[in-house]
């Protein structure tokens, strides 16, 4: 079939028995699936990713099957981008625990609006069933897994399972480990729990925010975050709106972006990302509106701290009562060894765990343990969200997608519509933690915790600290849509992982409650950042796509900006730092400050001096504290200019000058060494440049890698800028879209879409979007691949 217009693919597949969909492939492996129902779309995607990714996908469903031990023994950690589990033992025995429990069966025969409707469950089976046709009818290529026997088919529970993995990511999911490992305490056996520090102790991982502090531990990404803004149409030359979406997601793992355009004929029409596994586009455009989504600040667990029976640590008390905890044993095959039981304890509020991801510990003493309350557990109703979306035809009409179906456990919305509407919500499942229900019920431990990071610790012994319901809540104990920081119309909407505080510079949001985010407390650098960008391009109007794709990749350095004056100053001062080196440190300080003095504060591939600024940051950001880095602190009435001004007589400034050449040289880098020569990614043999760097050079163009000298550098992306879509409207039927999948289509590299747009990312260059049939008719690449159930 040379061509096949979308009332023909429809044909080719209303006639069949079965299921079916028509992929249709343009230029850089994008399908473009054809269905006449949802379960033949979900099949036509199924069979499509499993052809782009189908390793990934087979060790995602070992993972949510609790199989990974089996496969692979129970010490090496699952894919680190994709789990807070340290080991294959602790992520099977927690999701075996799940599957045990019928959790993902009940979940999806819950009614909707509460469970999934008809629509995504016919999606899931559909996928399944894809999946499946795919795998028992190809020879699979990839070494990841190439004659492997743990790919084996999926059920449509599977598929709903690993949409529940990604609901309870960042609640139960940060507490694998201390859920695993919790075990009633035996006399003289249990630690004491230092409340001096407890801000530190259960301070919430970068996931909550998407930032991470300096470098992850070796092996192990930052989790992920993003930015996006939206335009009024106040702001562009048409009077329609604009959308710049980057998501900074993993470039490897089953938690990767995957692109596709999904039509149902007068049905369903949309374009976008879905993450690998799942049945519905995550982040996307339709004809009348595009959206995107931002790792949100808001924290969606809580903790109960519970007073235990004396005579019996699996007794815990509730106004005077008590109530026995409920075992659940656990038990998991592991290769080469004898099967692993284990014991989990659950209670009124949750699991008992014994530490949350890795901030530290949570002793179950004699008196005292703590439960975990994660709403998200109960949510199986992110893909209803995003199909809601994907229907949507205004800004409007998304919002009222997220209030009817509820289902985002961790993502903040942004979106853009051809009527020039704006619009930011948090609308995020979240437990019902109210500034009040703090006061009157957290613990010492939570009287810290709560203010510092959001996160609640209640006293679990009194009843009157239950969680409650808000009015039109799906569930009891998350907040109602009324409650959630929401912006319309402003002339720009942005955030950067950032709380809803300052979605618009001008127009802030106030009056949430803690466990939203903060108001009034410092930005991180790439909030600042985008916001001195977007401002001012707001300010300068008659925007256009050209203009965002200009923004996503100017790539410039907020840090740099703010640190010019005081290195200069420093420079202009040769003091011999302590641990220099003596002479040979002083020239290495003096080489230092003549490439900086050049450096263009960016991290393009091409400017000198950028790998050299940072580590030279790193280094300093990790020695110094805020009060000693900065000579102005900051200040809540004028939070996008502090604190500001370098502190230019500090001695860890020289230090870290002399440790960053160091550090370059023994990379084998020079001092001046451009930034695509430090930081790059190996395709086919060959080394691709790759622009941007950490969110704590204040950059929008977030990547996130791991140090590694004896590879030169940066030598592989762990995360960072993933899907890319710039969207806008020109008064015809068809959005003007521009998108790009920094890391490509597909995680064989033996396909010819492995490294084809990593390309395109390394150089600024996008794939312009053929969303309309006359568009997907014209490409130069179209293939056409019918699909069907049956041979």
């Amino acid at each position: 079939m040379a061509a096949c217009p979308v009332d023909g693919a429809a044909a080719a597949v209303s006639g069949g028995r079965g299921l079916s969909a028509v992929i249709r492939y343009t230029e850089y492996g994008i399908p473009h699936i054809v269905a006449r129902d949802y379960a033949g779309l979900g099949f036509g995607s199924g069979w499509a990713q499993a052809r782009d990714s189908v390793c990934d996908l087979a060790d995602a469903f070992l993972t949510v099957r609790g199989e990974r031990s089996r496969w692979f023994g129970p010490d090496p950690a699952p894919d680190p981008q994709g789990s807070f589990a340290t080991s294959n033992l602790a992520s099977d025995l927690y999701f075996r625990g799940v599957r045990d429990a019928g959790t993902v069966e009940r979940l999806r025969a819950t009614p909707a609006p509460a469970g999934p409707s008809r629509a995504v469950t016919e999606l899931g089976r559909g996928w399944a069933a894809g999946y499946n046709a795919w795998i028992g009818r190809n020879r699979i290529t990839d070494p990841a897994c190439a004659g492997a026997d743990w790919v084996r088919p999926v059920t449509d529970v599977d598929v709903s399972a690993l949409d529940h993995s990604l609901m309870v990511l960042l609640g139960e999911g940060r507490g694998i480990d201390g859920i695993t490992a919790a075990e009633p305490p035996t006399p003289g056996s249990a630690p004491v729990l230092d409340e001096a520090e407890p801000a530190r102790v259960l301070a919430p991982a970068s996931p909550a925010t998407g930032e991470s502090a300096h470098e992850p531990p070796a092996g192990r990404s930052a989790h992920p975050g993003s930015n996006a803004v939206a335009f009024h149409g106040s702001t562009t030359g048409n009077g329609r709106g604009l959308l710049l979406g980057n998501p900074h997601f993993p470039w490897h793992g089953a938690r990767r972006f995957w692109q596709s355009q999904q039509t149902i004929p007068g049905e369903l029409n949309v374009m976008g990302a879905s993450l690998l596994g799942t049945a519905t586009v995550s982040i996307g455009h339709n004809t009348h509106i595009a959206w995107s989504h931002t790792v949100a600040t808001g924290v969606p667990m809580n903790l109960y701290e519970l007073t235990l029976d004396p005579a019996d640590p699996t007794v815990y008390l509730v106004d005077g009562r008590p109530e026995r905890m409920t075992p659940r044993a656990v038990t998991v095959p592991v290769k080469d060894s004898p099967p692993v039981t284990r014991t989990q304890w659950w209670t009124r509020y949750g699991p008992v765990l014994t530490t949350l991801d890795t901030t530290g510990p949570l002793p179950w003493t004699a008196t005292t343990a703590y439960a975990l309350t994660d709403p998200n557990a109960a949510n199986l109703r992110g893909s209803d969200t995003s199909l809601a979306l994907s229907r949507a035809h205004s800004t409007d009409e998304v919002l009222s997608a997220l209030s009817r179906t509820q289902g985002l456990p961790w993502a903040d919305t942004i979106a853009a519509d051809a009527a020039g509407h704006t619009l930011f919500t948090q609308s995020q499942v979240l437990p019902r933690i109210t500034d009040d229900l703090a006061r009157r019920c957290s613990t010492p431990l939570g009287a810290a915790t709560y203010p510092a990071t959001g996160l609640a610790v209640l006293d679990g012994s009194r009843s009157h600290c239950a969680l409650g319901t808000d009015p039109h809540a799906l569930q009891p104990g998350i907040f109602g849509p009324d409650a959630l920081p929401t912006l319309r119309d402003a002339p720009y909407v942005e955030n950067s992982n950032g709380s809803a505080w300052l979605t618009n510079a001008d127009h802030p949001l106030t009056g949430y409650e803690r466990v939203f985010g903060s108001v009034g407390t410092p930005l991180s650098l790439r909030t600042r950042g985008a916001l001195h960008d977007v401002s001012a391009l707001a300010a300068r109007g008659r925007l256009g796509i050209a203009d965002l794709e200009r923004h996503q990749f100017a790539d410039r350095s907020l840090a740099g900006d703010l640190a010019a004056r005081g290195l200069k100053a420093a420079c202009a001062t040769p003091v011999q730092a302590p641990d220099a080196g003596g002479e040979d440190g002083e020239a290495d300080i003096a080489e230092a400050c003549r490439v900086l003095a050049g450096w263009d504060r960016t991290t393009n591939t091409d400017s000198r001096g950028a790998p050299l600024f940072d580590r030279f940051w790193r280094g300093l950001t990790a020695a110094t504290t805020p009060d000693d880095l900065w000579k102005v602190p900051f200040s809540p009435t004028d939070p996008l200019h502090t604190p500001r001004d370098l502190n230019a007589a500090s001695p860890a400034l020289r230090s870290a000058l002399g440790h960053a050449v160091a550090e370059l040289r023994a990379a084998g880098l020079p001092p001046d060494a451009r930034w695509g020569e430090a930081q790059f990614v190996v395709r086919d043999g060959t080394q691709i440049p790759i622009p941007g760097g950490t969110s704590e050079l204040g950059l929008w163009n977030v990547i996130d890698a791991l140090w590694n000298p004896g590879a030169g550098g940066y030598s592989d992306v762990e995360s960072g800028t993933s899907y890319l879509q710039a969207v806008g409207w020109d008064g015809t039927r068809c959005p003007v879209a521009k998108t790009l999948l920094a890391y490509s289509q597909s995680a064989d590299p033996t396909s010819p879409h492995h490294a084809d747009q990593t390309s395109l990312f390394s150089t600024g260059r996008w794939v312009t979007s053929r969303f309309c049939e006359k568009d997907i008719l014209a490409s130069p690449a179209l293939r056409v691949v019918p699909v069907t159930e049956r041979h």
